[in-house]
């Protein structure tokens, strides 16, 4: 004994046993150890309060048990990437169903792809779901490691042997042109910050309902996007709705209009994409596309399940997506442009 803390060797000396038979009690590798001796050991364990390694024992099985979820902590976040109510949404659905399938969730928020190996391998897992990187970069993974991992919303051309779970995008904008245009929207704004991927898919869902929507490429960094929207207002008072790809970009957005004397939906509707939950909460509340996190996160558990077992013959999945209504759109009364 060292130290105070009791070792596995300190327990096989006292029973008169073998440390591999300690250490096999411990890890639950009992099937060539007699009842009696199991029961002794575990006695004793108990006794002097063994406290193992967990991170020992899961590495020692050759199922671990371990899923990883790794982020990419992209600019955009501003270094609160895990605060984002989009991604913390995510995860939490992730925790309960990896958690009911009776395995462990171990979370990593990293811009840098080629840690993601590194850490799959430091804790022998059996599996990961990747969040946020580029096509290139999972390619790349695809490579370089040999565990099964899931992509949400990979934007992958041709999915070829990766696993990618998407919601339907381009639906998610017809959804909202069709509403906007029965409320009698025809001067409509987009706002992103960027015009490929998955919110491209978003813009031209919008103009397939509204072809005369544009699209206005917004900075990533709220202090910067403040000050170009001060720099467009006129230009922006001029829509009678906007869509935003998310409801982050929403929620801010109409809080500038409101610093502006603008007020929503009576002079300008807004639309946002996610439904996350301070949606509900907001003033006004927020309409929005809703995409099923807890629907998502099951399949991924699944799949991963599936990947393992050489029985995963579906390696691209789209997700429904659903308008929800609420307080921030209104009817025309005045068109605009």
């Amino acid at each position: 004994m060292e130290g105070g803390r009791t070792r596995i060797v300190d327990i096989a000396e006292e029973l008169g046993v073998s440390t591999a038979t300690v250490s096999n009690v411990i890890h639950g590798k009992t099937k060539k150890i007699s009842d009696e001796t199991v029961k002794r050991v575990q006695q004793l364990l108990e006794e002097r309060q063994y406290i193992p390694s967990m991170a020992g024992i899961l590495l020692a099985q050759n199922d671990s048990k371990i899923i990883g979820v790794v982020i990419n902590d992209h600019e955009k976040y501003e270094g609160h990437t895990l605060e984002d109510q989009f991604i913390s949404a995510s995860v939490n659905a992730l925790a309960k169903e990896i958690e009911q399938a009776g395995k462990f969730l171990m979370l990593r928020v990293t811009g840098q792809w080629n840690e993601i190996p590194k850490f799959a391998s430091m804790w022998n897992m059996e599996g990961m779901v990747l969040i946020g990187y580029c096509e290139q970069d999972y390619r790349k993974l695809r490579e370089k490691m040999h565990i099964p991992f899931v992509v949400y919303d990979g934007c992958i051309e041709n999915s070829g042997n990766l696993v990618n779970i998407e919601v339907n995008h381009f639906d998610g904008g017809v959804q909202v042109g069709r509403y906007l245009k029965s409320k009698g929207h025809r001067a409509v704004l987009c706002i992103s910050d960027n015009k490929i991927c998955m919110d491209q898919k978003r813009i031209m869902g919008l103009k397939s309902e509204i072809p005369d929507a544009e699209l206005m490429v917004i900075p990533m960094e709220q202090e910067a996007r403040t000050i170009f929207y001060m720099e467009h207002l006129e230009k922006i008072k001029k829509y009678s709705a906007v869509f935003a790809v998310s409801d982050y970009y929403a929620m801010d957005f109409i809080q500038f209009l409101k610093t502006m004397g603008v007020s929503v939906p009576e002079d300008i509707s807004v639309v946002g994409f996610d439904n996350v939950r301070e949606c509900e909460k907001f003033v006004p509340a927020l309409t929005t596309v809703k995409q099923d996190n807890k629907q998502r996160a099951a399949l991924a558990v699944k799949m991963l399940n599936q990947l393992r077992s050489g029985d995963c013959k579906d390696k691209n999945v789209m997700l429904p997506v659903t308008l929800v209504e609420r307080d921030s759109v209104c009817e025309v009364k005045v068109h605009k442009k």
